[in-house]
C-alpha cells in the first residue's frame, strides 16, 4: 500500500512538474508573440481590411447563433472558461471522440490572430493567456465583430462579407434569418458544411445551431 501511495505521489508530482514548465513555455510564447505584433496593431491591420464589416452591420441574430453554437457562456467568461472546457472534455470522454474543443470564442481569435498554423501544446497555453488579454482590452461586440471577420467559412471565404456575397449573393447586413442561422454553423467544420460542397450536410449542422439558439433563449422552443 505504501509503493502505491508513493507511486501516485510521484506521479502527481510528474504532472505537475510538467504542467508547470508547459505553462511557463506558452507564457513565453505569448509573450514573444506579443513583443514581435502588439495586439493593437494585430486588431488594426484586420480592421484595415477592404472587406471588413462592422458589428452594426451584421444582423444580431447571426451573432446570437455564433455565440450558442461557439461558445455559450461568452458573456459570462473573461476570455476562458472553465465550466466549458470541464464539459467539452466530459462530453468527449462520455463519446470516446472529439465532440467539442472548449475553445472560447476569444481563444479563438487569438488563435486566428497569432498561432493559425501552430497545433503544440505550448500554442494552446499561449492561446489562453492571448484571449484573456483580448478580453481586457476589447469589449464583447468588438471581440464578436473581430471573429467573424477573420475565420473560414470554406469555399475560400475568409471573413463573414466574402461568405454572405460567395453563399447568398448579398452582404452580410441582408441575410435573412435563416441565411443567418445557416452560415453560423459552417466555420465549426468549414470543408465538410461548405454549402458549395455538402448543403444537405449544412442544413444538418443548421438544425444544430437551432437548437443551441433555443437552449440559450435567443429563440423561443418549439
Amino acid at each position: 500500500m505504501k509503493f502505491i501511495k508513493r507511486m501516485l505521489f510521484l506521479l502527481f508530482l510528474v504532472i505537475v512538474i510538467a504542467g508547470g514548465i508547459l505553462i511557463k513555455q506558452g507564457y513565453d510564447k505569448y509573450q514573444t508573440a506579443l513583443r514581435e505584433f502588439p495586439l493593437e496593431r494585430a486588431v488594426n491591420e484586420l480592421r484595415e481590411k477592404k472587406k471588413y464589416t462592422v458589428y452594426d452591420d451584421i444582423p444580431k441574430i447571426y451573432f446570437d447563433a455564433v455565440v450558442a453554437v461557439e461558445d455559450r457562456r461568452f458573456y459570462k467568461h473573461n476570455g476562458f472558461d472553465i465550466i466549458g472546457t470541464a464539459r467539452a472534455v466530459y462530453n468527449d470522454i462520455r463519446a470516446w471522440e472529439l465532440l467539442e474543443g472548449g475553445s472560447t470564442i476569444s481563444q479563438q481569435l487569438a488563435k486566428n490572430l497569432y498561432f493559425p498554423q501552430d497545433n503544440t501544446p505550448e500554442r494552446k497555453i499561449a492561446e489562453i493567456f492571448m484571449a484573456l488579454k483580448i478580453e481586457r482590452e476589447y469589449e464583447k461586440k468588438d471581440i464578436l465583430e473581430l471573429y467573424v471577420n477573420g475565420i473560414y467559412y470554406g469555399s475560400g471565404y475568409y471573413c463573414i462579407y466574402d461568405a454572405s456575397v460567395g453563399y447568398f449573393g448579398k452582404k452580410p447586413a441582408d441575410m435573412t434569418d435563416d441565411e443567418c442561422t445557416l452560415l453560423a454553423g459552417i466555420p465549426n467544420a468549414p470543408s465538410v458544411y461548405s454549402l458549395d460542397v455538402n448543403p444537405d450536410l449544412a442544413r444538418q449542422r443548421q438544425k444544430h445551431v437551432i437548437e443551441c439558439m433555443k437552449a440559450c433563449g435567443y429563440l423561443e422552443g418549439s
